[in-house]
């Protein structure tokens, strides 16, 4: 499986990943029944839902327990790992080994903290060294923030008069390193990911953006994997703000999309047993 996923990153028709993102197994499973072969998670999600901050390595627990309820679905998993919750790379292989060991077949791993630094490169690349030593069919998607990270004045990572030189520095670090694909979130402009694509030797990834290029336009510029992130996860929590508000203005719900009924959500559950006490509302 995990070649499976590999190879959608290297389409014959030229068609790109289209990988959205999950925080809970109905998530999950509503996107595999809309035909999605393969499925990520989403960092924020997960940690939202947990009442956990994202980035903070804090949600090593709930991904991992995430990662076992639908590793073994009909779609093709690839876990959201933040930086793989450590900065020993030892751990991190741990992780990999874990997601692995329940059906996961790719891992994103980000060099970005949660205090607005990067990891340092060297430190980063052996993480994914370590994972790919440990787990040599794991997909390891190395992400960078540098984009999101600078500061656009020419001082930061990579949105300024540098020409994104540290964006292209850490890539080819974590390519060395044995990254299957890399991702660079936050990065919109055409001339600058037809530039990447050149200067790569694995998988372009980039994070859509309602206000970015569109999936058709991401794939005429050569990526080869398009991230939804933590959109979903978002537009979900405005359609319960959205709707709640509606409901206490005494107006009616009704929306551009269908709202599943509780039967449709129950099937997205497998059977299992039944609790003797208690009951379902």
């Amino acid at each position: 499986m995990a070649s499976t996923f590999a190879a959608l990153h290297h389409p014959d028709a030229g068609a790109p990943l289209l990988l959205p993102n999950a925080w809970d197994h109905a998530s999950a499973a509503a996107l595999a029944a809309q035909g999605f072969a393969a499925i990520g998670t989403t960092s924020l999600g997960v940690a939202a839902a947990a009442g956990l901050r994202d980035g903070s390595a804090a949600t090593r627990d709930a991904s991992l327990a995430l990662a076992l309820a639908l590793g073994q679905g009909s779609f093709l998993l690839s876990v959201d790992a933040e930086g793989g919750f450590s900065d020993d790379p030892a751990e991190v292989a741990q992780v990999a080994r874990e997601l692995a060991a329940v059906g996961a077949v790719g891992i994103n791993l980000e060099d970005g903290r949660a205090d607005g630094t990067l990891t340092p490169v060297e430190l980063h690349a052996a993480k994914i060294s370590a994972v790919k030593d440990a787990v040599p069919g794991l997909f390891v998607n190395a992400r960078t923030d540098t984009h999101w990270l600078g500061d656009g004045n020419g001082n930061g990572y990579g949105g300024g008069r540098d020409g994104g030189r540290e964006t292209i520095r850490r890539l080819d670090a974590y390519q060395l390193a044995g990254a299957d694909g890399v991702f660079v979130p936050g990065l919109g402009d055409p001339a600058r990911i037809v530039g990447l694509v050149k200067a790569l030797d694995v998988p372009l990834n980039i994070l859509y953006s309602p206000t970015g290029p569109t999936v058709p336009e991401l794939a005429e510029l050569g990526v080869r994997r398009i991230s939804l992130g933590s959109l979903l996860y978002r537009r979900a929590l405005g359609a319960v703000l959205e709707t709640a508000a509606l409901v206490r203005a005494g107006l009616p719900v009704e929306g551009v999309a269908p709202t599943p009924t509780y039967g449709e959500v129950q099937a997205l559950v497998p059977p299992g047993p039944t609790p003797s006490e208690g009951a379902s509302w």
